[in-house]
C-alpha cells in the first residue's frame, strides 16, 4: 500500500468529510457526550485510511494519531468548538504544539424517526505546526517588539499573562529566545488547566485565508 503523506491525508479528509455527512449512525442516537461522538470519528477515519494507506499508528507514547506525519487529529462539535491536548511546556503557548492539528468540525442531528445520527462536517481544518500557538500570547510578544521591548518586557508580559510553571530561569530563557527568535503569529487559544484546552473558533474564522490554516473541507 502506499505511504501516506499530509498531501493524501487531507485529500483523504475531504473525502471523508462528504461521506459522513450523508451517513446515518444508530450508534450514535441519543449520544450526548462530546469525548464518545469523537472517538466514533476518529476511530472510523483511521480505519477508512488503514484500508488504503501505510502509515504509523499513533500511541499513548507519541501522543499524536499520526506520529510519522507530525500530525493529530481532532473532532469537536460546532457548539463548542474545544478540545484537550497534554501538556508539555509552556513554551508551547509561544512556539507551537510540535505538530499540526487535523480538526474536524461538526454538527449533529438526530432522527427520532429512524433513530439515526448524522454527524454533518461543517469544517475540516489543517493548522500547520508553526501556527498551533496561541493568540493574544504571539500577538502581545511581536506587538512588544514591534515597538522595541527589551526581555525586561517580554518577561512582565509572560509573568503578566499567567504562563503556568514559569519561574525566573525558564522565563529568562523563553525571553531570550523570542528576542532573537520571534514567534510567528498562533490562531488557537490555548487556556491554562492540568491539560491544555484549545479553543478553535478564531482557525474556524481564518481558514483557507493563508497563514498556515488550510480549509479541507467546508459544508455548502
Amino acid at each position: 500500500m502506499p505511504k501516506l503523506t499530509i498531501q493524501i491525508l487531507k485529500r483523504e479528509a475531504h473525502k471523508f468529510s462528504q461521506m459522513e455527512s450523508s451517513h446515518k449512525e444508530k450508534s450514535l442516537f441519543g449520544v450526548t457526550d462530546g469525548k464518545a461522538v469523537g472517538t466514533y470519528l476518529e476511530h472510523k477515519f483511521r480505519n477508512y485510511l488503514r484500508t488504503k494507506y501505510s502509515f504509523q499508528i499513533g500511541s499513548s507514547a507519541s501522543g499524536i494519531d499520526f506520529p510519522e506525519l507530525q500530525v493529530d487529529m481532532k473532532v469537536t462539535s460546532i457548539a463548542q468548538p474545544q478540545s484537550s491536548c497534554p501538556f508539555k511546556s509552556a513554551r508551547q503557548k509561544i512556539y507551537g504544539l510540535g505538530y499540526s492539528l487535523l480538526i474536524f468540525v461538526y454538527e449533529k442531528t438526530d432522527n427520532t424517526k429512524s433513530k439515526t445520527t448524522t454527524l454533518n462536517i461543517l469544517h475540516t481544518i489543517f493548522v500547520d505546526a508553526d501556527r498551533t500557538a496561541d493568540y493574544q500570547m504571539t500577538i502581545g510578544l511581536t506587538d512588544i517588539m514591534a515597538h522595541s521591548g527589551n526581555k525586561h518586557d517580554l518577561k512582565a508580559f509572560m509573568f503578566d499573562k499567567n504562563l503556568p510553571i514559569l519561574d525566573e530561569d525558564e522565563a529568562d530563557k523563553l525571553a531570550d529566545q523570542v528576542m532573537s527568535n520571534p514567534p510567528k503569529i498562533g490562531y488557537l487559544t490555548i487556556s491554562n488547566a492540568l491539560q491544555w484546552r484549545l479553543q478553535y473558533s478564531r482557525v474556524i474564522e481564518h481558514a483557507g485565508l493563508g497563514n498556515g490554516i488550510s480549509l479541507v473541507y467546508r459544508a455548502k
